[in-house]
Parts: C-alpha cells; sequence; structure tokens
C-alpha cells in the first residue's frame, strides 16, 4: 500500500486474548511496511515469554517489533511512562515509515497511546508502602473490597485481578478524598497522526476453546519451568498474572497441578470476558470476525480513501 499524502496513520489491533491479535496484525504489518507497538502491558517484561504469550522469535523476526522483552520485571511502567515512551518512540517510527500498526490487549495501555492519560496525582511514598505491605500482607482481595466501598463505579471497570489497577484507584482515591472515577474527565488529546481502530470477534465458544488450546500449549513449551525462575520475583506487579499467579500457588502446595492448569484457563477465560467488556464501549473499533489481511487492508483504505494498494 502506497500512501499519497503525508498524514501518518496508526493502525490499532485489539481483541481478548487468544483471538489471533499477534499473526493478525504482523499480516497488516507486512502488507504496510510498518513497524509494530506493542500494546500489552504483559509482554514489556523479559524472562516471560511464554505466560505472557510474547511473539516467537520466528514472527519477531518478520516484523520489528517495540515495546516486547524490553524490561526487567523489577522495573516499574505504568500507562502515564508508556503514554510519554510510546508518543516518542512514534515521532521516531513515523520518520521513516507511513504506518505503525499497535496490538495488544490491555485497553488502559491502548487508550494512553490513543487519547492519552488524564493527569492524576501520585501518592505519597508512605501510602504507597502501606498498600504495598497491605498487599502482601492481606492480600489481593481485601484492597479490592476496599476500592468497591472507595469507588464503586471504578471497580466495575477495572481488572480486579490487577494489583497494579487496583493500587492506583485506591492510591488515588485515598490521597484526594474523591473516588478516582470522579476525577477522570475522559477527555481525548489530540495526536498528530490518524488512528484506525480493528478488533477481532469470534463467538464466545470459539474463543473459549482457542484459550484452552494455547494454555496446554504453552505448558508444552515449558511454562511451568519459566514460571519456576520467575518465583524469586513472584511479589512484583509484573509477576501478578494470570498464569504465573497459578503456578505459584502450586509450587506452594496449595492446589494440585491440574489444579492450577484448571484454574489458569478459567482465569485466562475470564480475563478474555472483561477485556471485550471494555473493548465494546469503544464506539470507533470496526469489528472483524475472522479477518483475512486483503479484507483488512480494504477497510483501511475505505477509511483513508488516498492509497494505492500494491
Amino acid at each position: 500500500m502506497a500512501m499519497t499524502s503525508g498524514k501518518k496513520r496508526l493502525i490499532v489491533v485489539v481483541g481478548a486474548t487468544g483471538s489471533g491479535k499477534t499473526d493478525l496484525s504482523i499480516g497488516i504489518a507486512e502488507h504496510l511496511s510498518a513497524p509494530i507497538i506493542s500494546t500489552d502491558s504483559r509482554q514489556f517484561y523479559r524472562g516471560m515469554a511464554i505466560g505472557t504469550a510474547q511473539p516467537s522469535p520466528e514472527q519477531l523476526a518478520r516484523v520489528p517489533h517495540h515495546f516486547i522483552n524490553c524490561l526487567e520485571v523489577n522495573e516499574e511502567f505504568n500507562c502515564g511512562a508508556y503514554e510519554r515512551a510510546a508518543l516518542k518512540r512514534l515521532d521516531t517510527l513515523f520518520q521513516k515509515h507511513d504506518y505503525v500498526v499497535a496490538v495488544g490487549g490491555s485497553g488502559l495501555y491502548i487508550k494512553a497511546l490513543c487519547e492519552g492519560m488524564d493527569s492524576l496525582p501520585d501518592a505519597s511514598p508512605e501510602l504507597r508502602e502501606e498498600l504495598a505491605t497491605r498487599l502482601k500482607n492481606e492480600g489481593l482481595p481485601s484492597l479490592v473490597e476496599q476500592l468497591r466501598e472507595l469507588d464503586p463505579e471504578y471497580y466495575e471497570q477495572v481488572d480486579r485481578c490487577n494489583p497494579q489497577r487496583v493500587l492506583r484507584g485506591l492510591e488515588v482515591c485515598l490521597t484526594v478524598g474523591a473516588p478516582y472515577s470522579s476525577l477522570r474527565s475522559g477527555e481525548s488529546k489530540q495526536r498528530d497522526f490518524q488512528i484506525v481502530k480493528i478488533g477481532i470477534d469470534m463467538p464466545r465458544e470459539v474463543l473459549y476453546d482457542r484459550i484452552n488450546r494455547r494454555v496446554d500449549m504453552m505448558l508444552a513449551q515449558g511454562l511451568e519451568e519459566e514460571a519456576r525462575t520467575m518465583l524469586p520475583h513472584r511479589h512484583l506487579n509484573a509477576l501478578q498474572t494470570v498464569g504465573f499467579s497459578e503456578m505459584f500457588d502450586y509450587f506452594d502446595g496449595t492446589i494440585s497441578r491440574e489444579e492450577a492448569i484448571e484454574l489458569i484457563k478459567r482465569n485466562s477465560r475470564r480475563y478474555a470476558k472483561r477485556q471485550m467488556t471494555w473493548f465494546r464501549r469503544d464506539k470507533d473499533i470496526h469489528w472483524f470476525e475472522s479477518p483475512s489481511i486483503e479484507e483488512v487492508a480494504k477497510y483501511i483504505d475505505s477509511q483513508f480513501g488516498e492509497y494505492e494498494i500494491k
């Protein structure tokens, strides 16, 4: 596809875990001669390639990828930091490319890239330490329940299995003395590139079957061994995620290996459901059930109307 104007374009590919976003994004990127920037907060970290379903070495070799396997597990990297880093990287990429493809399932990071994040107060070091101690001693459910009491609206929206999201909501509520949801303006920041959003949807039973089979594949690839190498870091935010949490419980002896596997599948399905609830609120996403590269290219062309398809 050759562009006939100077405007830069970001093609955003979204969908639930296991829906085939990686394959589609690589196909689109190859068609457009574009690099890929990840919006998946779980795939930033090194040492977690299997458990976070990072693109394979073969896939990474086909198209340049950015924000994959780029951080140590002890490095903090929130939405605000991602927004700043990703926009800076886009500035660089757009100097050489007319298109960039963004792909991932982390709705808040996609929002940060496309619309920007509200400027909200940082918590004091004392409050952060207090909440981190409570997370370690009491567990996540206690903090989730407090968030429900302080901000029922955000409680309904947040990924309640993600400690970083829950802690951030509590930090703001306790720092400001008002619900986190009441401080989010919802106003989009202007971007100097155009955005087209493409989503993969499919019948629930098909998606759930794909998720179950992918978990089996991860186990065959060495998920258990990878989780064991991450065991010393289990307290870090990066490891509070489906696949690792269940394996850690198995290593502790609180559940069997078979129970851990079933919980990974169940929690992955639940995560997929939450992802789709988030994405379906975005009216700018154009949904495809089983998209081909040709079909997606035709849709992109229809949105811009300024291209010659090679």
